[in-house]
């Protein structure tokens, strides 16, 4: 009899060891992701991100690649609207891509080490490392951080973390507000070490015509509008052929001057935001402020080259009736505006040849906003960055005087001030994310 009871004594004891072995505190957590990223040679991953930053979810289907040292590829769906955003990084720079309006922003830039993205595996395993105050518990299958976050968006406070247990992929991850509302989710359905992808995979040319086209005619067609296309230029769901990049017009101001006149004009605005163009057959350079030059098909004004760097692709430019795009063109008003803000004014400007309408607002903070269907496609190269906004993500070009340059749903905007801070940028620009033109 005592011989059995010292048996199970010994059998309970072993277990209780093994158990311990198997069972990891956060400190040996952390350690095993410092060695992971040390040794991270690529990744893909695929997964759903839902989006609370609106008065109502938005979902997107989100797509990361990764390949040491620097190249990314990050590609962000709406499959409700069937719009595709991709950002990569190679050799060249960085380049924001709007394939179905074959627009691409393309700038020198060290994104994103500059700054955390919640679907990346290093922002994510940085917050962690970072963080000396995170929390830490498991569950079955995964280790759970809670680690304060880290982006351009200062309303994210913190982030929940989930990893997997064997290899330490990403599974979930909740980004909260200060109120602990939950603003962002990202599932991970797929994640894999190790991906070995094409030699071209990260070239700038190749994502911009190897995109899905397939629901293009049905999408045209439902408009009950016919699409122009050369190539692959056939927008969708509009069945208007635009690129709209932040250099096919001059910028816009009129906060400072309450003239509301459009740069580019007779009399132009002096520069509220920095921007040049791309023409077929010419290229343009201006410097100064509230200087422009006047050519046909080009306007320009503020301190950017449009002359593309070497490697950055060639400018054309084809249109769709004029007709089209001032049909289906609708105001859309951000739902949020700055406490001590107010709407000014709304009127209709011209971009050169196109219609735009500018919505001007004044208070305690001073800007416009602008918001035209361009007709004409070109390849930007800008001394911006890009700043992320959820949904999509944008392009800051200026100095003191900033302007905030992103497309939604085949709507170029830009955001123009001299004294909006970033963080009421990043919200007004938010704040057209589900709205419908009026």
């Amino acid at each position: 009899m005592r011989r059995f009871t010292w048996v199970i004594a010994l059998v309970v004891s072993l277990s209780l060891v093994l158990a311990g072995c198997g069972k990891k505190d956060a400190g040996a957590v952390v350690k095993d992701l410092d060695g992971v990223i040390n040794k991270l040679d690529s990744y893909q991953g695929v997964g759903r991100m839902v989006l609370n930053t609106g008065q109502e979810p938005q979902e997107y289907q989100v797509e990361v690649w990764y390949q040491n040292p620097h190249y990314y590829r990050i590609s962000l769906k709406n499959d409700k609207k069937d719009i595709t955003q991709i950002v990569l990084r190679n050799d060249d720079g960085v380049f924001v891509l709007t394939p179905h309006l074959n627009k691409s922003f393309r700038f020198q830039s060290d994104w994103p080490e500059n700054q955390g993205q919640v679907y990346l595996y290093q922002s994510l395993v940085q917050s962690i490392i970072m963080d000396k105050d995170r929390q830490f518990i498991t569950d079955p299958n995964a280790y759970v951080f809670d680690v304060m976050a880290n982006y351009q968006n200062g309303s994210l406070a913190r982030q929940k973390i989930w990893l997997d247990k064997k290899n330490y992929s990403p599974k979930h991850v909740e980004v909260s507000d200060a109120n602990a509302n939950v603003m962002v989710i990202v599932d991970f359905s797929q994640f894999e070490f190790g991906k070995k992808f094409e030699k071209d995979s990260f070239d700038m040319q190749r994502n911009m015509t190897s995109w899905n086209l397939k629901s293009l005619p049905t999408a045209a067609a439902a408009n009950g509008t016919k699409a122009a296309s050369t190539g692959n230029n056939a927008s969708a769901g509009s069945g208007i052929v635009s690129s709209g990049a932040v250099g096919s017009s001059a910028a816009v101001a009129g906060t400072s001057d309450g003239s509301g006149k459009a740069a580019g004009s007779t009399t132009g605005a002096a520069g509220q935001g920095t921007t040049g163009a791309v023409s077929p057959g010419a290229s343009s350079t201006a410097s100064g402020t509230g200087t422009q030059a006047n050519t046909p098909g080009t306007n320009t004004n503020g301190t950017v080259s449009s002359t593309s760097p070497a490697g950055a692709a060639a400018s054309t430019s084809t249109s769709a009736p004029a007709g089209a795009a001032q049909a289906q063109f609708g105001v859309i008003e951000p739902f949020y505006t700055p406490s001590g803000v107010k709407r000014q004014d709304m009127n209709e400007i011209k971009l050169g040849e196109e219609k735009a309408m500018m919505l001007r607002y004044s208070g305690k903070f001073n800007y416009t906003l602008v918001e035209s269907r361009p007709q004409a496609q070109t390849v930007s190269a800008l001394p911006g960055d890009i700043v992320d906004l959820g949904y999509t993500l944008a392009v800051i070009t200026g100095g003191e005087k900033k302007m905030l340059t992103w497309t939604y749903d085949g709507v170029e905007f830009r955001l123009s001030t001299a004294d909006l801070p970033m963080t009421e940028m990043i919200k007004v620009a938010q704040a057209v994310q589900g709205e419908t033109g009026k």
